[in-house]
C-alpha cells in the first residue's frame, strides 16, 4: 500500500472543489518545465539508492500531469519523501498536497520556521491557514505542535484529552519561559501564528505564568 503526495503551483486552489477542478484540468497535459525538473530529480535521487532503500512507489515522471506531479511512496518512507518534496517544491513556488489528510501546504504567506507536528512529523514553514488547520486536529499519540525560530526560541502547544490546550513560549532561556491554559483551539492557533510573525499584541489579554522546572 502506498502513500501519495501531489505537487501543484502555489495559489491555484484554496478549496477542495477548486483543487479537484485544477487536477482534472491537468489530466493528459504534457509536464511543465518545473514538474519535469522535479520528477527528474526525484528519480535521480531514488536511483542512487539500493533497491531496498528506494523511496518511490513508481517512477516520478509517470506521475506528471501538466503543472501537477503525483508522487507515490511506501509508508515507511513518508517522512523522507515529504522533506524531499518541500526541498524541491518550495523554491519553485509549489505547494504540497496530502490527499490522505486533505492538507494543502501552500508556501504563499509562509514564514520559514521549524515546525514539529506530533502526529505528522516535521515541516519547513508555517502559514496562518496551517496553524488553524492543525491545532484543532491535534490528538493521540502526539497531540502537540512546536514552532521554533532559533535556539531555545519557540512556541508550543499540547492538547489534553478534555480538549484544553497548554501553550508555552520560550524566549531564549528558562527565565523567559511562560505558559497558559487555553480552551479554544482558534485562540491557540492565533497565538501560535502571532508569535511566528513577531506580533505579541494578543498575548497581553492572557494570564501567562512563568514556567519553572524543579
Amino acid at each position: 500500500m502506498s502513500y501519495d503526495h501531489v505537487l501543484l503551483p502555489s495559489g491555484v486552489a484554496t478549496t477542495p472543489a477548486a483543487l479537484d477542478a485544477f487536477l482534472t484540468a491537468q489530466n493528459g497535459e504534457p509536464a511543465t518545465e518545473p514538474v519535469a525538473a522535479m520528477a527528474a530529480e526525484l528519480d535521480r535521487r531514488n536511483g542512487e539508492l539500493a533497491e531496498a532503500d528506494e523511496f518511490l512507489g513508481a517512477p516520478a515522471p509517470d506521475g506528471a500531469m501538466g503543472a501537477a506531479l503525483f508522487v507515490s511512496s511506501p509508508y515507511d518512507a513518508i517522512g523522507h519523501v515529504r522533506a524531499l518534496l518541500f526541498e524541491l517544491a518550495t523554491p519553485r513556488g509549489y505547494a504540497v498536497y496530502d490527499p490522505q489528510l486533505a492538507w494543502l501546504m501552500d508556501p504563499a504567506g509562509s514564514v520559514p520556521v521549524a515546525v514539529s507536528h506530533g502526529g505528522a512529523g516535521d515541516f519547513p514553514y508555517l502559514t496562518r491557514e496551517l496553524a488553524h488547520l492543525w491545532v484543532p486536529e491535534l490528538g493521540a499519540p502526539g497531540p502537540y505542535l512546536i514552532v521554533e525560530s532559533g535556539d531555545q526560541v519557540y512556541i508550543q502547544t499540547y492538547r489534553h484529552e478534555d480538549g484544553r490546550y497548554d501553550v508555552e513560549y520560550r524566549d531564549g532561556s528558562s527565565e523567559r519561559h511562560y505558559t497558559v491554559r487555553v480552551d479554544d483551539p482558534s485562540t491557540v492557533a492565533d497565538l501560535i501564528w502571532s508569535w511566528t510573525i513577531g506580533d505579541r499584541s494578543h498575548f497581553e489579554a492572557l494570564d501567562w505564568q512563568r514556567l519553572t522546572f524543579q
